[in-house]
């Protein structure tokens, strides 16, 4: 009978780790440092050993273990392979094949936002729902879209790329993924502070944003402090955030859309401005779809892996 899972989410920096019972219920979490030089060969040798050794340390029976669940940094297909993962300094690696031989355990394995989206709907802002997108602001636009409890991973490992849908042609840069206009390039922290700096120096309009650092939580909480200048620029953010979800919708039509990363961090305010644009763009049947915090912050992917294998 099997007793424990292990949940992992591989990360540029670090490793988080979750030893988890298979009702869900986390039992041990701990991080160890990622080791990306040398292409990061350390990388999965190094996650074997701190499973091993929680194995060990814990007295586990291995023949109790349903498996390891990993979510990491880039693109992974329904056989376990990741062609690339910048992050990691990683170029092709099979991933569950070479966890399995390194542990001899069964390994499932998948990227890291989908991951997280499939926490979210387990444990977390998506609970209850089978149909969810999960949508992470932070340095970049994460997401993640699980369709009847599973997760759309696509033929390329590259299912539920939302930060990388087309939104706009008035940018003259390029994103990170080589295209330009791209959601992550005016939805993320860095997105939100780019649109701050443009409507900034647009005109000489009053703002306290004039007399702060910028960043995405200075414009939230100049708008909480109902800062005209941060109202536009908010009001900006929701359109493409809202435009972009509502066509998702027309594809996905799902249960629930749960916004998560570090911008969420301004609340249930954030969620305004993205449901009035979404509400007007969205397909009639889809306009009252919900949307939610998520709830389980940076663990989002460790429970997300040990779902992977329960």
């Amino acid at each position: 009978m099997k007793k424990y899972c292990f949940g992992i989410d591989v990360g540029g920096t670090t490793v988080k780790c979750g030893l988890f019972d298979v009702k869900g219920t986390v039992l041990d979490k701990w991080e160890i440092k990622t080791r990306t030089e040398n292409n990061g060969c350390n990388i999965l040798p190094d996650v074997a050993d701190t499973i091993s050794d929680k194995i060990r340390e814990k007295n586990l029976d291995r023949d109790e273990i349903a498996g390891i669940g990993l979510g990491v940094p880039g693109p992974v297909n329904e056989e376990g392979e990741v062609p690339a993962a910048v992050n990691l300094h990683w170029g092709y690696v099979h991933l569950v094949d070479q966890m399995e031989r390194l542990t001899g355990l069964n390994v499932k394995a998948g990227n890291d936002a989908n991951v997280a989206a499939l926490g979210e709907m387990w444990k977390g802002g998506g609970a209850g729902y089978h149909n969810v997108v999960l949508v992470t602001l932070g340095t970049g636009v994460g997401g993640g879209i699980i369709n009847n409890g599973q997760i759309v991973t696509g033929t390329h490992g590259a299912g539920g790329e939302i930060g990388h849908i087309h939104v706009t042609d008035s940018l003259d840069v390029n994103c990170n993924c080589g295209n330009c206009g791209c959601l992550e390039q005016v939805a993320s922290a860095t997105g939100i502070t780019f649109l701050a700096k443009r409507r900034l120096e647009k005109d000489d309009a009053p703002s306290v944003l004039r007399r702060r650092n910028l960043s995405a939580k200075s414009v939230f909480d100049a708008v909480k402090e109902g800062d005209a200048v941060a109202v536009e620029i908010a009001e900006e953010f929701g359109h493409y955030l809202g435009t972009a979800l509502a066509n998702v919708a027309g594809i996905t039509d799902p249960d629930i859309f749960v916004i998560g990363g570090g911008v969420s961090k301004a609340g249930p305010i954030l969620l305004e401005f993205i449901q009035k644009y979404y509400k007007q763009y969205a397909f009639m049947a889809c306009k009252e779809t919900p949307f939610a915090l998520a709830e389980l912050g940076n663990d989002a992917g460790i429970y997300g892996a040990a779902k992977l294998v329960l």
